[in-house]
């Protein structure tokens, strides 16, 4: 036994080492030089770089005007998701460059990263973010192929005779 005796759940909570290791952490604004918050966002095989800054709402991605490159609306809808979560639609400046995958997968990589990237520069939106599932990474990425299979699952065709 220790040197101390424990009699009542203060004694407890005290020889614990006051509960520092069990506070919730504290998030903190991360800005760069020019003033923008920087965050890396992935779906599929899809990487967006995004940096926000304080500004009329305009979102360039690749150069490009966004309705230019999300031409489908609902990919467009899926991009600003986060902005119109957190009532911060038309308040920031985006822009981001997208690699890899497919349309789907970018529009998916560049929510993630504006949402990150949002919680780098108001961390209190990150409860709001969190509760709509968009800080979270969606790990889902295509399944490999097998040998002596037609596809990852798929067998070729079966014959009797």
């Amino acid at each position: 036994m220790s040197d101390q005796e424990i009699q009542s759940l203060e004694d407890l909570g005290g020889a614990i080492g006051q509960g520092e290791e069990n506070a919730a952490p504290v998030y903190v604004q991360k800005i760069d030089a020019q003033g923008r918050a920087y965050a890396t966002g992935k779906r599929k095989n899809a990487i967006a770089r995004v940096w926000i800054k304080p500004g009329k709402g305009v979102i360039t991605v690749n150069g490009r005007e966004f309705e230019k490159y999300f031409a489908r609306p609902v990919l467009r809808m899926v991009l600003q998701q986060p902005l119109v979560a957190a009532n911060r639609d038309k308040q920031y400046d985006i822009v981001c460059t997208v690699t890899g995958g497919g349309l789907s997968g970018q529009a998916g990589a560049v929510r993630h990263g504006v949402s990150k990237a949002l919680t780098n520069f108001e961390p209190e939106l990150r409860s709001v973010l969190k509760k709509g599932g968009f800080l979270t990474r969606d790990s889902r990425v295509v399944e490999r192929k097998k040998y002596g299979k037609a596809k990852a699952r798929r067998s070729f065709q079966f014959s009797k005779r």
